[in-house]
């Protein structure tokens, strides 16, 4: 439960949730991959958040409580930056109008990246020498 309260899940951030679907007796992963337009609830056991995808021109939004233990794992696969926390207003948009209203920030991939390459030891820094007081 900690983990899911640890994911930052922001409108605008392009997610992709991994769901457990039960047919008889087995059990398969489906993945829906989309906008998430809001989150509702903070952290608290009800926390929802609603995602929108559209697939052959018609728009697609599934609200996926953020404890399900139907959910496998969400990924963030995008940070966006918009001005609103509620993105319910893209509904009525074309997607040309949404791709210049969503500002890019960089993919978590690319982010993860960049932590890696500037690591540094404690070998790389010398000790600054100590400053003497003179009278």
């Amino acid at each position: 439960m900690e983990e899911r309260a640890a994911i930052d899940l922001r409108a605008g951030d392009t997610v992709r949730v991994t769901q457990k679907i039960k047919e008889g007796e087995k059990t398969r992963m489906q993945a829906f991959e989309g906008l998430v337009l809001a989150r509702k609830h903070g952290t608290e056991a009800g926390a929802t958040f609603t995602v929108r995808k559209v697939i052959d021109s018609v728009g697609v939004e599934r609200i996926f409580p953020l404890y399900s233990p139907v959910i496998d794992k969400i990924e963030v696969l995008k940070r966006s930056k918009v001005r609103q926390s509620k993105l319910y207003h893209i509904r009525e948009k074309a997607a040309k109008a949404i791709r210049r209203e969503i500002r890019n920030i960089r993919s978590v991939k690319e982010k993860e990246e960049v932590k890696e390459e500037v690591t540094v030891t404690s070998e790389d820094i010398k000790e600054a020498p100590t400053p003497s007081i003179s009278e």
